[in-house]
């Protein structure tokens, strides 16, 4: 068995930190301007302006069942959708707004459609709710607020309260975790309580948990669904931590008491989450292959976002991006699901990562780079049963002699894979080593 113990958790990851691989879906109203999820924010837009997106808002391509078929067909086994995003659209038939897809010419429960898409291919199903809301007359200006530069700001956030705006949130959390069934993860995003306005914006201040009033929130959550798992960008710990758009070199631990802690990279197949028609730092499909590898190699999960596009269709470079983990996923997943960190006892040769069983019964060696003939891998010497490329379950020889031509030498503690000359017709190859 793994030797890896994190810090105990409210929630049940166990099913999580087996799976390791998920979707995540920023869609809204942002689809339609193309420009980054957070285009209000950056222009500044104005209530009235922004309102042309709710009144032409109709995704008539929506069809979450083919999303679902993609998540699962790339190797993912859990979803995490955007309920309502921080500009404060909804993607539900909530009884607290009206600013929602079912008052739009689309005229759907987005919400519902997507749960029932994906809980049919056998998908655990998430949600994800912005903390934030810059459409809510309740919610405070700040320093991310569209309206913070207007010279009239501080006349605008007058009478605003944030406890009533956080009795609606938890009036949403209740819709949306009694009216779907079973919800697997809640992904709340996001606190900045440690920012503040400077000179005559000094009134502009961050939010964190006393403003969510999250204990309450959270206690809501748990009264309602038990098992959920829960991240922890309320500002209170939970379940799942959550570093956004970079990669650990480390398995994660808690900043204070220094424990592993369950974590889950969330990335982007570009430099945005929602749909930006015109971004174009797409990721090779050689790092969307070792972003996931590296992440279980160091005992966390990996959730890649799709932004859907505002006809309500994954476009041909998001499919693409998809492709590289379904082709990829269809033979190799094995060294991905209910894998963690290698024991520290083996160590990675250079250029390969190594995975490991949790049961601790079976290695993986994935080769980010193929070496010529032979790998030497420290910590394994006498301990191989059986070696075979994961792909097609060929088999790989494995001694104690490193060289050839009269340098044949005893290795140290290490074995020895003797490898084809010619890489495998794989991106990343996989040796899967039964461990005696």
């Amino acid at each position: 068995m793994s030797s890896y113990v994190t810090k105990k958790t409210p929630g049940d990851t166990s099913w999580f930190v087996h799976d390791r691989f998920g979707m995540f879906i920023h869609f809204g109203l942002y689809a339609m301007p193309a420009r980054h999820e957070w285009v209000k924010n950056r222009e500044e837009t104005p209530e009235e302006v922004y309102e042309r997106y709710f009144t032409y808002f109709n995704p008539d391509l929506y069809d979450p069942r083919e999303w679902a078929k993609q998540a699962k067909a790339a190797g993912m086994k859990y979803a995490v959708l955007t309920t309502k995003h921080h500009e404060g659209f909804c993607l539900f038939d909530s009884q607290y707004t009206d600013y929602k897809s079912t008052n739009t010419p689309f005229g759907r429960d987005l919400v519902r459609e997507y749960v029932d898409a994906f809980r049919a291919e056998g998908l655990h199903v998430g949600f994800y709710y912005s903390l934030i809301d810059w459409h809510h007359p309740d919610f405070p200006i700040d320093p991310f607020h569209p309206r913070r530069d207007d010279p009239d700001a501080l006349e605008q956030n007058e009478g605003r309260d944030v406890h009533r705006y956080a009795e609606y949130m938890r009036n949403q959390v209740r819709e949306l975790l009694t009216n779907y069934g079973k919800i697997d993860i809640l992904w709340f995003d996001f606190s900045y309580s440690q920012l503040k306005g400077e000179g005559e914006k000094s009134w502009q201040v961050g939010k964190g948990k006393d403003d969510w009033e999250a204990e309450k929130l959270l206690a809501l959550a748990r009264e309602l669904q038990p098992h959920i798992i829960i991240d922890n960008r309320t500002e209170i710990d939970q379940d799942i931590w959550t570093p956004e758009q970079y990669q650990p070199t480390e398995w994660v631990r808690h900043p204070e008491t220094g424990e592993l802690v369950t974590w889950e990279a969330c990335q982007t197949f570009s430099g945005s989450w929602g749909y930006y028609r015109d971004e174009m730092t797409w990721k090779s499909p050689e790092m969307l292959l070792r972003m996931l590898i590296n992440t279980v190699a160091l005992g966390g999960n990996l959730i890649m976002n799709v932004g859907p596009t505002a006809r309500g269709y994954l476009d041909e470079r998001a499919q693409s991006a998809l492709q590289v983990y379904a082709d990829w996923m269809k033979y190799n997943s094995r060294s991905i699901y209910g894998c963690t960190m290698a024991e520290p006892e083996f160590t990675a040769p250079a250029d390969c990562r190594l995975t490991q069983s949790q049961d601790g019964k079976r290695l993986y060696l994935h080769l980010f780079a193929y070496p010529f003939l032979h790998l030497s891998v420290k910590g394994l010497k006498g301990k191989v049963k059986y070696a075979q490329f994961l792909h097609d379950g060929s088999e790989i020889l494995v001694d104690d002699q490193v060289g050839g031509f009269g340098t044949t030498q005893e290795s140290g503690d290490e074995a020895v894979f003797h490898l084809p000359a010619v890489k495998p017709n794989c991106l990343v190859p996989v040796i899967e080593v039964f461990l005696d």
